[in-house]
């Protein structure tokens, strides 16, 4: 369903993206990992079409990505893309946003009503439908927009660091049922980019681990732990990311204990 192929991208002088290539499935879900600052957004942002590759392609459903008008559209028409931090009409209530989000996917009135209700319901986000979302705490509007991606009922996920931006327990809880859910479903495919492997470690099908703008492995979580004789896929992502993190925590205690 998503083909990235050979893709890279810069800012200014400064290499982000350095030919990637990654392939997700029909009907899988693939975490993308990285630490902060090594491209995981601009990755999202470039499958997502929010901006074009300096070099390579991606093809959604075997269309190409920018490709012409009407594969765009097409494209659109299946992708739902949640940014880090995305845009809320905060002059707008919870429930009105939700219900326009899942119109604008073509969702029939009936379903959509009683999918913003059970939404609502499930983010605990009941009291607050029907207030404009600039009263919305922090948490309650990682929520909506969460609630806004789930209700497009789109084919295609693209979540970027969808367990961020205060996020309660409780919300963590209800994304990662859904979640685990969806990746039950032949009909849905989630790409999500998040820099913390124990919310995924049950998660996903497989990790593409990410580091200075290159892909340095993408398996199934035990099969990246057997890689690197870890016991978690936490110790599996550090040792290929930044195999000095326990040195270097060691020297820090030892410095501050002497």
């Amino acid at each position: 369903m998503i083909n990235v192929v050979d893709v890279s991208y810069h800012y200014g002088v400064r290499p982000v993206l350095q030919g990637i290539n990654l392939a997700v499935n029909r009907g899988e879900l693939v975490a993308l990992m990285g630490p902060n600052g090594m491209g995981k957004s601009t990755l999202m942002a470039v499958i997502a079409g929010a901006i074009s590759p300096r070099k390579g392609y991606v093809q959604i459903a075997g269309m190409t990505r920018r490709g012409t008008p009407d594969d765009e559209l097409a494209i659109r028409r299946k992708v739902f893309y949640l940014p880090a931090e995305p845009w809320l009409p905060t002059n707008n209530s919870g429930r009105t946003w939700l219900v326009a989000v899942g119109k604008l996917y073509d969702v029939n009135d009936d379903r959509v009503f009683d999918h913003v209700e059970r939404l609502l319901k499930l983010f605990d986000l009941d009291d607050q439908a029907d207030t404009c979302m600039s009263s919305y705490s922090t948490g309650q509007r990682k929520k909506i927009a969460l609630c806004t991606a789930l209700v497009s009922e789109a084919p295609i996920m693209l979540l970027d660091e969808p367990f961020s931006g205060g996020l309660d327990p409780s919300g963590i809880m209800a994304l990662k049922r859904v979640l685990q859910g969806l990746a039950q479903r032949e009909d849905k495919t989630v790409l999500l980019a998040t820099p913390v492997p124990e919310l995924v470690e049950d998660l996903a099908d497989r990790v593409a681990v990410l580091k200075e703008g290159q892909i340095v492995a993408c398996d199934t979580a035990k099969n990246l732990c057997g890689l690197t004789h870890a016991n978690s896929l936490a110790d599996a992502y550090e040792r290929l990311v930044n195999p000095q993190t326990q040195a270097n925590i060691a020297a820090y205690l030892q410095r501050r204990s002497s």
